[in-house]
């Protein structure tokens, strides 16, 4: 599966040094930040955007963040984000029966927390087109987590469906990261 359009040949060092930073550290070729080397201001803006996400803060462990995540990813229906995000899901404590039910019926498992399950269910309404917020679901998230939690919450579901929409955008399979 080819992008819609090709890399530049030619890339910005600081832009480059960046890129071969991120495919060390996921040892996968990051054609997302290949690609935006055509808009210097798009990479470095995303590598920002990217660097300053929330990776555990208080109750939001990388479990929650995980859920989050794969259930952005998996509502925007993009397949770069999905095996992105759900790569190595075990070692966040998250079992493939739970991975699976991110995909539909949540209820379908029993070992969802009721917090886990309410930002599964936020993270839904967030990545949805048109956004439809229900006043008793965000009376019922806000009395869950802290004002700081439903920020990180949002903001997580946020930036994957920035990314969702960016790399679909730009016709970007998927990298691999579930082929290991």
């Amino acid at each position: 599966m080819e992008t819609f359009i090709n890399q530049p040949k030619h890339i910005p060092f600081f832009l480059k040094l960046g890129i071969l930073i991120s495919e060390r550290i996921t040892g996968k070729t990051m054609l997302p930040a290949r690609i935006l080397a055509w808009y210097p201001k798009a990479a470095i803006g995303s590598g920002i955007m990217e660097a300053l996400v929330a990776h555990e803060d208080g109750q939001m462990n990388q479990r929650m963040l995980k859920l989050i995540r794969m259930t952005a990813s998996h509502a925007a229906a993009c397949p770069f984000c999905i095996d992105m995000n759900s790569y190595e899901h075990r070692q966040h404590g998250i079992t493939d029966e739970e991975a699976e039910a991110l995909r539909g019926d949540i209820d379908a498992v029993t070992t969802f927390s009721e917090r886990e399950k309410l930002a599964i269910v936020y993270t839904r309404v967030i990545s949805q087109t048109p956004l439809k917020f229900q006043p008793d679901l965000v009376e019922r998230v806000k009395s869950a987590f802290t004002e700081r939690e439903f920020v990180i919450l949002a903001s997580t579901a946020a930036q994957v469906n920035y990314w969702a929409r960016l790399i679909q955008a730009l016709g970007i399979p998927p990298a691999g990261f579930g082929s290991e």
